[in-house]
């Protein structure tokens, strides 16, 4: 496996069983016939663009089957794939393109439609008549496992992302690690983002060993659907973020019946949700994971099983193969047992580097002192402590980087773009966190003079920045509240007041009554209005599928999620409500 490249090992897989599904979603599918002549297809037409070794080529697709085909032909074309974010507002997307020095853009008709990045070729992977009329034999292009694999883009302190690149040796030996029973992820659920880093094991796990990728369908997905997913399609293996695997498990832990196991991880992994999981599914592992994209997506894990008595926490778990996690203090020395230090990471998977700029590749890439002359490890930022069981800890963050809804956030960012908004003088992003565990960002500015439009604040960012980067709520100050020393005082921030986002209108019917209580509980508010958006009362995505499945248990109604999108408030949920009930009678 060593020596051997990612199109090497998939043309392997090809070899051994070309009639068996590869990819599908919807109606469509593919063997690994089929996949790897669309993907040879692409690749020559990627060659004829002038794609060569190491070039970077920008895919802008719907969740689908062709992406999994444009990604296989990027690398199949020696080059290195470079996601880009459907949910980006257009700047962000433009900015990874141009930032990554991409030579070619891969898109779908779902994506023109909106508007793509320019300045590069652009291939409509689902509609190319140039791409069907090439040769469907494999390229043959020169590959190296030490050649880039993909740069994926992560939040950034200095109010730009920073692309991680990473190799195909270095995915190649996640995948083929020992810890990973194949027979669980032989159907895998294709259901992240696939600019976030578990698309290293969603698309690679199941098509380099005989497995099937299941593409769910494009946009949001809400618990009914995945459950019909999971069941329909028999996943057997499924990664979840922490927040979406915690809400799962509180609000319909049934969805995990038929899989054999989950990875979850991105954040605190919550001790009774894994327990309550466990006690519906008692045949299935829950895999607690822990890394990052800059150590080629997962490090440590920590399997669970039926046996599992909650404690405190979630531990990390141990190392994967050939990996070691250091914890050290701030002179790179280890710590004793129990005690908190930094966790760096060192052996198998750290990545080349950030693309592009050597100089945060040094501060973060540091010298191994105690490995061989010339190895690195990765300083995480992450605190931790090992226990006297030898298991790790997860203990905090060392510095302003959290994790929302599973992606890594540097709260700098944030503030760039919000004292970038005309008229703040001082912008500070803090973290809030729920009773049920989940996190908020909150947006504190100071104007220069007179009072800042916070509704236009809002807009601002989020034509900036994606979703999961917004902040949930904004609160005008006079000034930022400071330490005796003079330092900031994050601790006296003063808490946003969610309930006061409208004037109150008080429930006028049953259902609105109803409507409103569960607002409120799902929210932490202690009072919501009919006219009360559930976005603006700082609902995110995770608290929309909370609140989905607390109506449908408390009122009997199922409700999509983009039916919330479109009619937030009490009054317009009670009044679809009403409709739909009105139109079944």
């Amino acid at each position: 496996m060593e020596s051997f490249s990612i199109p090497q090992r998939f043309a392997e897989q090809v070899a051994r069983t070309p009639d068996a599904v590869a990819v599908s979603g919807g109606t469509a599918g593919l063997t690994y016939r089929e996949l790897d002549e669309r993907a040879n297809r692409l690749a020559h037409r990627l060659i004829g663009l002038g794609v060569g070794p190491e070039d970077r080529v920008a895919v802008l697709l719907d969740r689908s089957v062709d992406l999994v085909v444009a990604v296989l032909a990027t690398v199949k074309a020696g080059a290195a794939y470079v996601p880009v974010h459907e949910g980006y507002p257009p700047d962000r997307r433009q900015w990874v393109v141009d930032h990554s020095g991409a030579v070619v853009l891969l898109a779908d008709t779902a994506m023109r439609a909106g508007g793509l990045p320019t300045g590069v070729p652009t291939v409509i992977v689902d509609d190319d008549p140039a791409t069907a009329g090439q040769p469907a034999g494999d390229p043959a292009v020169p590959s190296h496992p030490d050649q880039l694999a993909y740069v994926i883009h992560t939040s950034g302190s200095t109010g730009e992302p920073k692309g991680v690149a990473v190799t195909q040796r270095d995915a190649l030996r996640l995948i083929f690690d020992p810890q990973w029973t194949v027979e669980r992820h032989e159907r895998v659920l294709m259901v992240a983002p696939y600019a976030f880093n578990v698309s290293t094991y969603e698309i690679w796990m199941p098509l380099l060993h005989g497995g099937e990728i299941v593409v769910a369908p494009p946009g949001r997905l809400e618990p009914s659907l995945l459950r019909e997913l999971i069941t329909g399609a028999r996943i057997t293996g499924i990664h979840l973020t922490a927040g979406l695997f915690r809400v799962l498990a509180e609000e319909a832990p049934e969805t995990f019946a038929g899989l054999r196991e989950v990875l979850t991880g991105g954040d605190v992994v919550a001790p009774a949700a894994v327990r309550r999981v466990l006690d519906t599914n008692p045949g299935l592992v829950i895999r607690a994971m822990y890394g990052a994209t800059e150590t080629t997506l997962f490090s440590a894990h920590n399997p669970l099983t039926a046996d599992y008595r909650p404690g405190m926490v979630v531990p990390i778990g141990s190392p994967l193969s050939d990996v070691t996690l250091h914890i050290l203090d701030d002179r790179l020395s280890p710590v004793p047992t129990e005690v908190e230090g930094e966790i760096y990471i060192s052996g198998r998977g750290v990545a080349r580097g950030y693309f592009g700029d050597p100089e945060l590749t040094a501060q973060r890439f540091v010298a191994d002192p105690f490995g061989e002359p010339g190895t690195r490890m990765y300083r995480t930022g992450d605190l931790a402590r090992r226990t006297g069981d030898g298991l790790i800890e997860f203990a905090g963050r060392a510095n302003s980087q959290v994790k929302i809804l599973g992606f890594r956030i540097e709260l700098a960012e944030v503030e760039s773009v919000l004292a970038g908004f005309p008229g703040v003088a001082h912008a500070v992003v803090v973290v809030r966190e729920l009773d049920q565990g989940e996190k908020r960002l909150v947006g504190y500015v100071v104007p220069e003079s007179g009072e800042v439009d916070l509704g236009a604040l809002r807009a601002h960012t989020r034509e900036a920045l994606p979703d999961y980067m917004v902040p949930a709520a904004f609160v005008a100050l006079d000034a930022l509240p400071l330490t005796h020393n003079g330092k900031l005082d994050r601790r006296a921030m003063p808490e946003p007041d969610f309930a006061a986002v409208s004037t109150y209108r008080a429930p006028q019917t049953p259902l609105q009554e109803k409507l409103c209580a569960i607002f409120g509980s799902v929210l932490e508010v202690p009072r919501v209005g009919i006219d009360d958006s559930f976005f603006d009362l700082g609902g995110q995505s995770l608290q929309a599928m909370r609140l989905l499945g607390r109506i449908r248990a408390e009122l009997g109604v199922d409700l999509l999620i983009n039916v919330l999108f479109d009619v937030p408030t009490v009054a317009g949920l009670a009044k679809h409500i009403d409709d739909e009930s009105a139109a079944a009678a």
